[in-house]
């Protein structure tokens, strides 16, 4: 319990004590302790009869847009998967949401000359803003808040459930919308929690505002839907059967 607390404390500590601006993306970037490994296999779970599907057979993306110009994506399909064609932008949902359950499957593509933070990078992001990372963390060490299943550079998985390179992930999400009042004041933050691979990772984590690579996380008010994005960050991961349940 110490060991997991530790992020937590030195994130609180920051928070409370740093006056200057952070200009170092490695002030916020934590390498202890390391989620312990465990094996798993994914859970390929078909969408439920009150879920709409994101991405399912063929991979049709009429569902799905260019985060950046909401032109029609032009990712590649492969099979039943979309594999993110690097340089063309993140895509996002036509439809927005708030709190949901979210199921999505994904896989690293073969670089095994790459490491850390370029080896298998994506995300999972929440009203376009709160990420869940994807990344290629089975053969590569990168910091911990940044590694698969981690709310990026906030929280660190409990254990690292990452399928060998090259295969299937996947995961479970329970996303809880943060609520802010008039003012633009939060109200109530931001919560997640995250199977991946079957396996609990995150267990209802408290999000401390909109990711950021660089600085500390803080809110900004927005409204009470968004669309869930997919990144764009130069690797070639594939994704298939994404549903949604609205709670």
């Amino acid at each position: 319990m110490q060991q997991r607390l530790l992020p937590l404390l030195i994130l609180t500590l920051l928070c409370t004590c740093v006056r200057a601006q952070i200009t170092d993306p490695k002030a916020t970037e934590f390498y202890e302790p390391v989620p312990p490994k465990v094996q798993s296999s994914p859970v390929l779970l078909p969408p439920p009869s009150d879920a709409i599907v994101l991405l399912g057979k063929g991979a049709d993306a009429a569902e799905w847009v260019n985060a950046k110009t909401g032109a029609a994506t032009d990712w590649t399909k492969e099979g039943d998967a979309l594999v993110v064609k690097p340089g063309s932008g993140a895509i996002k949902t036509r439809r927005t949401f708030g709190d949901v359950q979210l199921h999505v499957e994904w896989r690293s593509p073969n670089e095994p000359d790459k490491k850390g933070q370029q080896r298998g990078n994506s995300g999972v992001f929440f009203h376009e803003r709160y990420e869940v990372q994807v990344l290629e963390s089975n053969g590569s060490d990168t910091y911990t808040n940044g590694q698969a299943a981690s709310i990026y550079k906030e929280s660190p998985p409990l254990v690292n459930a990452t399928s060998v390179m090259g295969d299937w992930n996947s995961y479970d999400i329970i996303f809880s919308s943060p609520v802010f009042n008039a003012d633009g004041m939060v109200i109530r933050p931001a919560y997640v929690t995250v199977f991946h691979n079957g396996v609990l990772v995150q267990n209802h984590w408290e999000i401390k505002g909109t990711t950021a690579y660089i600085g500390l996380h803080k809110y900004t008010a927005h409204p009470e839907t968004g669309s869930i994005m997919l990144q764009d960050h130069s690797n070639k991961v594939a994704y298939r059967n994404i549903w949604v349940r609205e709670l």
